[in-house]
């Protein structure tokens, strides 16, 4: 029996909901054996259409949904990124005497305001920053935090004070039509954030689709797709999630000027091997190539620095800066950059004080960033949590709730009433 899939954190990832191998199974074999005459379309088929989750979303409503709205792109950064180490604020006596070993002194971070600095290894976000198109979001969390990788990335991700329910961006993609193209996650898996009641993002690992095999397959799995009384609820969904990403597909093929052939290799030659330049060069492409695509989510992982951080977090950083800097001088070429909008989120930040390991604990508050040509840049949001009134595990109390950052992307981005999506109010920021 195969090892189950793992998350971000190494750690095994529940299945999707509504995941049946057996019922999948029998479907398939059903299916692609009637369309194309080949028994090892059966596995293809499963392989391709549903590496973790839903490849795409279920077919629900209109199609060809176009919007005048502007692109979010959302990075998640896996394991709790360490804010304080980010947007450092060496000139606090309270940060370094933490941080003996593992914090910066104010002559080596990069400086902002009120006497924080950049991580000495972000110089291109530092130019940003000063060309005004970075902007720093300073002590982002929740009520009652969770120090649980998985309870508080859930909270993240849905939005929702107990984590669970849909994702925030798939209630937005509940609301606003069923185009599979709406929404794309850069990944082998869809992010709970992406999966609505009953419309979900697309996932793709390039800008390419290939589906493996020459045209008998490719008509096999076009087979699958049509519709069909005999299905069960089940099936009907994945027949729907085929059509659809066959659909994507396509309107990738088009947008790189390319036919769509039964194989072909894109950017990205799979997702074990996508680097995080990689993803963001792709969300890139699609932007200036014209995607109808509103909402696009990457990642960067390996944020859990409980251990010799210091080297390993600026590595993280180095890549987070470089890949940042590239993907905004190529939206700039194109004709939507100030339209553009790209924030990081992480699931909390780290303890204040350094452990014995030359690392940090699982925190709670932590700084988030935005950048876009478009953006209010140069300047900083919320308050700075203090580093002596901390809570009782001795973490940052929060300043702003996340939701805040949400609601100001819904509202002034996304175009929609943040309060329908989110189920409360939140202030929103000045940021864009």
């Amino acid at each position: 029996m195969s090892a189950p899939p793992t998350g971000p954190t190494g750690q095994p990832e529940p299945p999707p909901v509504g995941d049946d191998g057996l019922l999948r199974g029998r479907l398939t074999r059903r299916r692609v054996l009637a369309g194309a005459g080949v028994v090892a379309g059966a596995g293809i088929l499963g392989a391709t259409l549903d590496q973790r989750g839903w490849l795409s979303s279920t077919a629900n409503g209109t199609r060809g949904h176009s919007s005048s709205g502007g692109i979010a792109v959302l990075v998640t950064l896996y394991g709790g990124n360490d804010g304080l180490n980010t947007v450092v604020p060496a000139s606090d006596p309270a940060y370094r005497a933490a941080r003996p070993d593992l914090g910066y002194q104010p002559g080596e971070v990069l400086p902002l305001a009120d006497g924080l600095g950049l991580n000495p290894k972000m110089p291109l976000m530092k130019k940003r920053w000063d060309d005004r198109q970075l902007a720093v979001i300073r002590g982002v969390g929740y009520p009652s935090p969770s120090l649980s990788h998985f309870q508080s990335m859930d909270i993240w991700q849905t939005a929702q004070p107990d984590g669970t329910g849909s994702g925030w961006l798939g209630r937005w993609l509940d609301a606003t039509g069923s185009d599979p193209m709406r929404a794309i996650s850069l990944g082998a898996s869809l992010p709970p954030a992406m999966r609505g009641e009953r419309q979900a993002a697309t996932a793709i690992t390039s800008g390419t689709i290939t589906l493996p095999g020459r045209s008998p397959l490719v008509a096999g799995f076009a087979a699958c797709a049509q519709p069909g009384s005999d299905r069960s609820a089940l099936e009907a969904s994945v027949a729907g999630s085929a059509a659809e990403l066959l659909q994507v597909r396509s309107s990738l093929a088009s947008l790189t000027g390319q036919a769509a052939p039964a194989s072909t290799s894109g950017r990205l030659a799979a997702a074990g091997t996508a680097t995080f330049g990689d993803q963001l060069a792709v969300v890139a492409d699609l932007i200036n190539a014209g995607a109808p695509t509103q909402v696009y989510q990457v990642s960067l992982s390996s944020f859990d620095t409980h251990a010799n951080e210091k080297s390993a977090h600026e590595g993280l950083l180095a890549n987070l800066d470089g890949a940042l800097d590239s993907f905004l001088t190529a939206v700039a070429r194109g004709p939507r950059a100030a339209e553009v909008v790209v924030f990081t989120v992480s699931e909390f930040g780290r303890r204040v004080a350094q452990n014995a390991s030359g690392g940090t604990d699982h925190g709670t508050a932590s700084s988030l960033l935005v950048a876009g040509h478009g953006v209010r840049g140069g300047r900083l949001y919320g308050d700075q949590p203090s580093l002596t009134s901390l809570d009782a595990n001795g973490n940052l109390r929060w300043t702003v709730d996340f939701r805040s950052v949400y609601a100001t992307i819904l509202a002034s981005t996304l175009g929609v009433e943040p309060a329908s999506v989110l189920g409360a109010s939140f202030p929103v920021l000045g940021f864009l």
